[in-house]
């Protein structure tokens, strides 16, 4: 079985709030809520992947040293196996804007679990509400 890595991000807001992703139609999982981030490309350290996807997902900016790696996830699809780091930031620049399609939404830890995330997103959630 394929092992996939992909890195997430909570994004903190000054609130305590997290910023949730909707995945759009035509996408695996489309519905979904989950945690801005993506795939590592090849050659790419989990963090410079994050930077990168949020510029390309959110218009948002950060830096290495505002990504702080809390936990990770480790989950068996049909057909792959994810592995995903999972950072925190509370540090960015910009406003974060849906430039994929996806609808954002700001939540609290201790909501999180009203709204319908990936399997593999799901253990984080406790550990998201234990940290807030």
């Amino acid at each position: 079985m394929k092992t996939v890595l992909v890195a997430a991000v909570a994004l903190v807001d000054p609130d305590g709030r997290i910023l949730l992703a909707q995945r759009p139609e035509g996408k695996s999982m489309a519905g979904l809520w989950e945690f801005p981030g993506g795939k590592i490309e090849p050659g790419e350290t989990p963090e410079h992947a994050l930077i990168r996807e949020l510029q390309e997902e959110l218009g948002i900016d950060t830096w290495e040293s505002c990504l702080s790696p809390l936990t990770f996830a480790s989950h068996s699809y049909d057909e792959f196996h994810l592995l995903m780091p999972l950072f925190v930031c509370r540090k960015w620049e910009g406003t974060p804007q849906p430039r994929e399609g996806q609808v954002l939404k700001w939540a609290y830890a201790r909501d999180l679990r009203d709204y319908p995330m990936p399997p593999a997103d799901v253990p984080l959630i406790p550990i998201l509400r234990d940290l807030l």
